[in-house]
């Protein structure tokens, strides 16, 4: 009995890790030409993502399809586990997203903010990460950093 109890916890445990690393996966769109975007794939890939990064020029068509409004949009579009993350997003909002499973699209860190992951420089004030709407509504703050 002991052992088939600890055959189940064991087979519980590979399950969830499992499942837990298909989660971990990311595709990032980005412009052929733009590094800093290379900078936060490997800023994800550090903070235990498999990231695939895709070079497209329509990079503006992938993030208005994904529910990113023009004047929201960064240089680049992850998706990931079901979302959209768009912009150089701080993990730690990305870890909230992924932990806390909202009725979103995603989110998305708009422009190119000096200090964000990825991107150099210091930051100078707090970065201000939105939701994006499944349907129609506009987008909220979802967290800053």
């Amino acid at each position: 009995m002991l052992r088939t109890l600890a055959t189940m916890a064991l087979l519980a445990t590979s399950l969830t890790t499992v499942h837990a690393a298909e989660a971990r996966k990311a595709v990032l769109y980005k412009n052929p030409q733009c590094g800093c975007c290379e900078g936060y794939a490997d800023y994800l890939r550090q903070n235990g993502f498999e990231v695939e990064v895709k070079p497209s020029n329509d990079l503006a068509e992938i993030s208005r399809k994904a529910g990113v409004p023009a004047d929201f949009q960064g240089c680049h579009t992850t998706f990931i586990d079901g979302y959209v993350v768009d912009g150089h997003v701080p993990v730690k909002i990305v870890e909230k997203l992924l932990t806390e499973r909202p009725e979103i699209a995603g989110i998305a860190l708009p422009g190119m903010p000096m200090g964000s992951p990825g991107m150099g420089g210091e930051k100078t004030e707090p970065f201000t990460v939105y939701a994006l709407p499944k349907t129609a509504g506009e987008p909220a703050v979802y967290a800053t950093e």
